[in-house]
């Protein structure tokens, strides 16, 4: 049994092994009997279970507590970049699709494109 007043840390492999043996249990008292020997709340238990369902057993690990730090202006920048650069690839793209189909229509149609289109 952990020392009462002091936080708990699971590591992701207690965590499985907990929602592993919960699973396991048939009865409602075993369940109960497995939270008062761990010295765990069943909420915690639902979150555990809710966690690996939804993302697997990676969700079960230890994350920092908090917010996230926020962005220096180098940072920011970069980002700001990334989405730019992004943004220029995908019209770079739309336009050697409109290239390649104007060179289509242009054999269809029998003109040359090199010439000003007059024949």
């Amino acid at each position: 049994m952990p020392k009462p007043g002091k936080r708990r840390k699971f590591s992701a492999a207690e965590k499985l092994r907990i929602v592993r043996e919960a699973a396991a249990c048939t009865l409602r008292r075993h369940i109960e009997a497995l939270l008062r020997r761990e010295g765990i709340y069943s909420s915690l238990l639902a979150a555990w279970r809710k966690q690996l369902a939804l993302h697997g057993s990676e969700a079960l690990a230890e994350r920092k507590p908090g917010r996230k730090p926020k962005q220096d202006a180098k940072d920011r920048r970069i980002a700001e970049l990334e989405e730019r650069s992004a943004r220029l690839e995908e019209k770079l793209a739309f336009a050697e699709k409109l290239i390649d189909l104007q060179k289509k229509v242009s054999a269809i149609l029998g003109v040359n494109l090199t010439t000003g289109g007059e024949r």
